[in-house]
């Protein structure tokens, strides 16, 4: 560990290992399967949950493991989602058995964090034991930022040919302010704070040295209750205050959208596989932690 002394961040050493895990590529196409299989599912819960709420009324989930939930937004109930998507990026944890196979340890769909971290490992192994790379079929990760960055311009409202995407981060003393970082960079998008924004007649603006330019999509890293001293913490100094009203207006996607915390919950959880086969009418691919 070291002080940076012009900032105080504590700069700490990346650990690498660089005896990698290594997944058979027969592993692959199951586990790929079984996380779309999970998102597919989790998507039209979360807008059925904000919705209709069928599932719940026909007591296929309790509702009051859903609506007594602390992550459930009742401000966002009724609310569109731009494109029918909710929960645009997951980060879905997975652990191995005593028997080797792949277990669902949780969903993550708030502000889903590590991505930079797979990918920076990836840079350092390749220069490390450049042979590797080279003498074996090495499934590559470098574009994960350029199909986020297509993801997050798909999600531009009506009419916006081409839109201006931001991410928004808590700021440095943030803990995964690294990631932030690294991934605007990486996308080449502008990396912004609270204070770098402002709403105007439910449009999202980002300050420049050339005055406001219209943000159509933000990427946020802040969780719900921060993102707006108005709809949430009146404490918060890393929110945009209106930012909820110009997202219920559509004035500007936020990925993810408010309110997808009720589905990583822990109580929801173990009600995953019920999630599965009522949407989608299927077998879970990749199972739960025995809870």
């Amino acid at each position: 560990f070291a002080r940076d002394p012009a900032t105080q961040v504590i700069q700490k050493v990346f650990p690498c290992d660089v005896i990698a895990r290594v997944l058979p590529a027969r592993t692959g196409p199951r586990l790929e399967a079984g996380l779309k299989q999970r998102v597919q599912a989790l998507n039209p819960f979360l807008e059925d949950v904000y919705g209709r709420k069928r599932i719940l009324r026909q007591g296929v989930v309790p509702a009051e493991a859903v609506l007594s939930s602390p992550l459930y937004l009742r401000e966002v109930d009724g609310m569109p989602s731009p494109r029918g998507v909710r929960c645009h990026i997951a980060g879905v944890d997975l652990v191995r058995d005593h028997k080797g196979d792949f277990l669902v340890l949780e969903d993550n769909l708030r502000t889903p964090s590590g991505v930079s971290y797979v990918l920076a490992n990836r840079a350092v192994m390749k220069r490390v034991l450049p042979d590797l790379f080279s003498g074996y079929a090495v499934r590559p990760v470098e574009s994960y930022c350029h199909q986020l960055l297509r993801n997050l311009r798909w999600l531009a409202p009506e009419g916006v040919s081409d839109p201006t995407v931001v991410l928004l981060t808590p700021g440095i003393h943030n803990s995964a302010y690294y990631e932030h970082l690294y991934l605007a960079k990486e996308m080449g998008i502008e990396l912004v704070e609270g204070t770098d924004l402002v709403v105007d007649q439910d449009q999202v603006f980002m300050r420049t040295t050339r005055g406001l330019r219209r943000v159509h999509v933000i990427y946020r890293r802040v969780d719900d209750e921060w993102l707006d001293p108005i709809f949430g913490r009146q404490d918060s100094l890393v929110g945009v205050p209106g930012l909820v009203n110009a997202y219920r207006a559509g004035g500007v996607t936020i990925a993810n959208g408010l309110g997808t915390g009720v589905a990583d919950d822990k109580a929801v959880y173990a009600l995953i596989p019920k999630i599965i086969r009522y949407y989608l009418d299927e077998d879970p691919i990749l199972p739960n932690v025995h809870t």
